[in-house]
């Protein structure tokens, strides 16, 4: 899989000074670090593994037991079901820390007898110690307070500060393919899921005066647009969202469409083309989010730049969206019958029974001539049949119809832009494609 990718690192602790054998185990989300351990597999012990103790809380209770296999145990190679009596190939937590009991790996201890079915086997294993989430992480090289770079180490911090401690790589050539892997998936993983951030002013509803209402963090991430009263600092923050809509079930709308650059009209206001900026419409710099019939969010930003900067950023994030989604189905009726309409990204409108799947008809994209709607739950989708050239009209009813409408024009939209590679850097899309 792509993305993914597997190794063996030292740990480094700075404030304990010690160093761990971990195996380091990458995903296009995350980072784990797992350590080894001996659990018991089986026998009268079985329910009970030594890594518990890490999660166990503040205070716990040990019982202590005399275990006559303690060199043989010591020495279990990974993956074995129980003590072995073969140690050529020696390998225990404290051999792989270079700790050796009897002076060096070759030194056996005495076979125990063999155990009884209900004597407790033990078996050692990688397990998560640490799972480092990678979106908006970062990584570091330097040691802390300093401009003085690590010899084959670097950390790894998440967004709510979370570390890895350092890891340490044998060579510098392994340490750098760490790093960029790491780092390649931060980036990745960003760009795909955090289009755009950023402050804006909501107006209350029925106001007029944008400016005077409560400002709201908003962000444009994977399939969502969110609406924050402060930013997402922690992985869980972004559960706790005011309010989340799917991006491509809602629609952008600039109220006015002002210079981009707001050099100009730094210009005009300096040559008296232009009122102060206190004169303005106060509607100049604001644009909505409309998520149903008749409901909306308004938002008012400082400057034009900003208001282009949404613009572009709501029409990628859209985009990218369709991309990967690809097509998306809604329950609907028509003459009494439940049907399924689909919007597909490569296919275009299908309408399906709903219990057979039967396909009753299907148009590309091109040949939607048109809409109308009651404002309600009913549509009547105008369709130019490619052999006739006639119009053909489909009337469906929707039980959440502005959501179906506005998906179908952000696939619509999403569509033009794929098919040309410039698109995505113009001013904008086209506007709306349907009378609705």
């Amino acid at each position: 899989l792509c993305g993914t990718k597997s190794g063996i690192a030292l740990l480094y602790n700075e404030e304990t000074n010690n160093t761990y054998d971990v195996c380091l185990k990458l995903t296009k989300e995350v980072l784990t670090i797992q350590k080894l351990d001996v659990v018991c597999t089986s026998g009268s012990e079985s329910q009970v593994n030594v890594h518990l103790l890490r999660t166990a809380g503040d205070e716990v209770t040990i019982t202590v037991r005399y275990l006559r296999e303690v060199p043989s145990f010591l020495k279990l190679p990974l993956g074995s079901p129980g003590p072995s009596t073969d140690h050529s190939r020696v390998s225990s937590p404290l051999f792989d820390s270079g700790l050796h009991l009897n002076g060096n790996g070759n030194n056996t201890a005495p076979s125990p007898p063999s155990p009884s079915a209900n004597e407790p086997k033990y078996e050692k294993r990688w397990l998560d110690a640490v799972s480092l989430p990678l979106l908006m992480a970062r990584v570091s090289r330097y040691k802390a307070g300093t401009d003085k770079l690590r010899s084959n180490c670097f950390e790894v911090f998440a967004l709510d500060g979370v570390s890895t401690n350092i890891l340490q790589f044998c060579t510098a050539a392994e340490s750098t393919d760490w790093l960029q892997a790491i780092s390649t998936n931060i980036n990745d993983l960003t760009q795909e899921n955090i289009v755009h951030m950023g402050w804006a002013c909501e107006s209350s509803e029925g106001s007029t005066a944008g400016r005077t209402a409560a400002f709201k963090f908003l962000a444009l991430r994977g399939p969502y647009f969110y609406i924050f009263r402060s930013p997402p600092i922690s992985a869980a923050d972004w559960g706790q969202a005011e309010t989340t809509y799917n991006l491509y079930e809602v629609l952008f709308k600039v109220h006015k469409l002002w210079m981009a650059e707001d050099c100009w009209l730094q210009a005009r206001l300096y040559l008296g083309l232009e009122h102060s900026p206190e004169q303005q419409d106060n509607e100049s710099l604001c644009f909505s989010i409309l998520v149903g019939h008749g409901q909306s969010h308004t938002f008012g930003v400082e400057l034009a730049t900003d208001l282009a900067i949404w613009e572009k950023s709501f029409q990628r994030a859209v985009f990218l969206e369709v991309q990967r989604i690809r097509s998306k189905s809604y329950m609907c009726s028509s003459q009494g019958n439940v049907l399924c309409f689909t919007i597909d990204f490569g296919l275009g409108f299908t309408c399906s029974e709903g219990t057979s799947k039967t396909i009753l008809w299907r148009y590309k994209f091109s040949q939607l001539k048109g809409s109308s709607d009651d404002g309600k739950t009913r549509v009547k989708l105008l369709f130019k049949n490619a052999e006739s050239k006639q119009i053909e009209m489909k009337e469906l009813e929707f039980a959440n119809l502005t959501a179906v409408l506005h998906c179908i024009h952000s696939f619509i939209a999403a569509k033009v832009a794929s098919m040309d590679p410039l698109y995505m850097c113009s001013q904008s899309f086209p506007g709306n494609y349907m009378n609705s």
